[in-house]
C-alpha cells in the first residue's frame, strides 16, 4: 500500500500526511486581493503645489506692464514657450538703429529675424566666411575668437545674453567675418540677413532717412525692473503741481488656452458583468486611466513647449552652475532669482541626491521641514520637492526650478475649468460613448489644464546641473 506525501507543503519525504495541505485548502478559500498596482504613479508634487485658477472661457490672458529698457546696451527678448522674439523697440540698441522710432518698421524688422539653437562647442560663424547677417544673443555664452599678437588663436571676448555682433554687415560693402564665434553653452540666437534688411529699407522712407542721418532720441524714464515709470510726488508742502502719469500695458499680452489630454477606455461587457466582485472592474480601469492622465498632465506642465515651465522661464531667469554639480552656492543663486517670496524648489530625485552629496562634502546638512504632512528636505526654509518629469539628459544633466506660486503673489498658477459636463474630478470628465457591435463599452476620459507664469521673476531655472558625479 502506497501512502501519498506532499513534500511541497512541508512534509518530509516518506512521512504520512496527517492533515489537509495548504495547496488543497486554497481551493475552498477566498484570497485577499489588492487593487491593481501601477508603478508609473509618482508623488506629482507640482499638481499639488500649484494653485488652480478657474478659466471659465477656456483662455487665460496675462496682462503685464510694458517692460523694456532702451539705452542700457543690451537687447531684450520675449519668449512664448520655446519661441523667442526680439522686442521691436529693443532694436534701437543696434548702432545703426539707435534713435529710430518708427514702430511699424521695427515690428517688420523683428518679424524677419529667424531663431537658431546651438549646443556647446558649435561654431556659429567662422573667420573668412561671408558676413551677411546680424546676430542677437537671446540666451547663452559665446567666445569671440581671433588671431592674437603672435598669430595664435586668442579669445578676443565673451558674448552673452542681450549682446549682438555683425550689425556692421547690414550696411556698407560686402565683407567677411574677421573673427569666429563659438558657443560655450547651449545658445539661442536670432539672425537677420543683409538681404532682408535692405529689402525693408528699400520700402521704408523713414528707415532710409534714418540711415542717412543717425539721430538720437532720449529714452523715457523707467523703474529698476524696466517698466515705464509711474511718476509720484512725495514730501511736498503747499500746493505744487502734481506729476501726471499712467501705467502702460503690453499691447500683445500672452494668452494661455487650456490644453487637453484624452484617451478612450474600453471594457468588454462580459468582464463588467461576470467579474465585478469583489472589485468594480470599470472603476479600477478608470482609476488607473486617470492616474496615467494625471501623470501626463504633470509632464506637460513641465515640458510642453507652449506652456511648460522649462520653456516659459524668462531668459534672464535662467542661470548655470558654477562647477557642474548643484552646490549650496548655486541654490542660493537660484533662490535669488525668485527672491520676493519663493514657495518651492522642484528637482529630479537624482538632482536632489546630487545636491545632498555636495552638502555632505562641505559638512552641511539641509534641514527637513513638514510640508503637507510630509517630511521633505529644504534649503533656506524652502521645501525641495522631487519631480521625475524634469528630464535628465544622456549626459546626466538636469534642471532645478524655483517657483513663487499664487495669483495674488503674481506667481505661477495652474489653469483649469471646473463644472464641465460629466465631470468626474475637477476639470476631468468621463463621458460614456456607447457599446459597440462587439459588446465593448467605451468611455472618453478627458483632462483640461495649463499653467501660466504671471511675471517673469516668479520662475527661475538652474540649468545644466550635473547629477552623475
Amino acid at each position: 500500500m502506497t501512502r501519498s506525501v506532499e513534500s511541497d507543503a512541508g512534509f518530509e519525504e516518506g512521512r504520512a500526511q496527517l492533515s489537509l495541505g495548504t495547496a488543497a485548502a486554497r481551493n475552498l478559500s477566498t484570497t485577499t486581493k489588492s487593487v491593481p498596482q501601477m508603478q508609473g504613479i509618482s508623488s506629482r508634487w507640482l499638481l499639488r503645489v500649484l494653485p488652480w485658477v478657474q478659466v471659465s472661457g477656456g483662455t487665460y490672458r496675462v496682462n503685464r506692464r510694458l517692460t523694456y529698457t532702451v539705452g542700457d546696451g543690451r537687447i531684450t527678448f520675449s519668449n512664448t514657450g520655446s519661441e523667442v522674439r526680439v522686442i521691436p523697440p529693443e532694436l534701437g540698441e543696434l548702432p545703426i538703429l539707435r534713435g529710430f522710432t518708427d514702430t511699424a518698421v521695427l515690428e517688420t524688422l523683428a518679424d524677419r529675424f529667424t531663431q537658431h539653437e546651438y549646443s556647446a562647442g558649435d561654431v556659429i560663424v567662422e573667420a573668412g566666411q561671408s558676413a551677411d547677417r546680424v546676430y542677437l544673443i537671446a540666451h547663452g555664452k559665446l567666445n569671440k575668437l581671433g588671431t592674437g599678437k603672435y598669430d595664435d588663436l586668442t579669445v578676443l571676448g565673451v558674448l552673452a545674453d542681450g549682446e549682438h555682433f555683425g550689425d556692421e554687415t547690414l550696411t556698407g560693402p560686402a565683407s567677411t567675418w574677421a573673427y569666429s564665434i563659438k558657443a560655450l553653452t547651449r545658445t539661442t540666437v536670432l539672425s537677420l540677413t543683409r538681404e532682408a534688411f535692405q529689402e525693408i529699407s528699400a520700402r521704408s522712407e523713414t528707415l532710409r532717412g534714418h540711415l542717412d542721418a543717425l539721430a538720437a532720441a532720449p529714452a523715457p524714464a523707467r523703474n529698476k525692473q524696466g517698466e515705464a515709470a509711474i511718476e509720484v510726488a512725495s514730501g511736498h508742502t503747499g500746493e505744487p503741481t502734481l506729476p501726471t502719469t499712467f501705467a502702460d500695458y503690453e499691447l500683445k499680452p500672452r494668452e494661455y488656452e487650456l490644453s487637453v489630454a484624452q484617451t478612450v477606455l474600453q471594457v468588454h461587457t462580459r468582464v463588467a458583468d461576470l467579474y465585478n466582485e469583489p472589485m468594480d472592474q470599470i472603476e479600477q480601469q478608470l482609476r488607473l486611466t486617470i492616474e496615467a492622465l494625471r501623470e501626463r498632465q504633470e509632464n506637460e506642465l513641465v515640458n510642453n513647449p507652449e506652456f511648460g515651465l522649462l520653456h516659459n522661464a524668462d531668459l534672464k531667469q535662467r542661470i548655470h552652475t558654477r562647477s557642474g554639480p548643484p552646490t549650496p552656492d548655486d541654490l542660493d543663486e537660484l533662490l535669488a532669482t525668485v527672491w520676493k517670496d519663493p514657495s518651492v524648489i522642484l528637482a529630479h530625485p537624482r538632482a536632489i541626491a546630487a545636491f545632498g552629496r555636495e552638502c555632505n562634502k562641505r559638512g552641511i546638512y539641509p534641514q527637513a521641514i513638514d510640508f503637507g504632512g510630509h517630511s521633505v528636505p529644504a534649503w533656506r526654509g524652502v521645501p525641495m520637492l522631487p519631480c521625475n518629469k524634469i528630464p535628465v539628459t544622456g549626459t546626466r544633466t538636469s534642471s532645478i526650478l524655483a517657483l513663487r506660486t499664487g495669483e495674488e503673489r503674481q506667481g505661477v498658477i495652474g489653469l483649469h475649468q471646473t463644472g464641465i459636463p460629466d465631470e468626474y474630478q475637477p476639470s476631468l470628465s468621463v463621458r460614456f460613448m456607447g457599446i459597440s457591435e462587439k459588446a465593448i463599452i467605451s468611455y472618453l476620459v478627458t483632462a483640461y489644464y495649463s499653467a501660466a507664469v504671471l511675471v517673469p521673476d516668479a520662475l527661475g531655472i538652474l540649468e545644466d546641473v550635473e547629477v552623475g558625479n
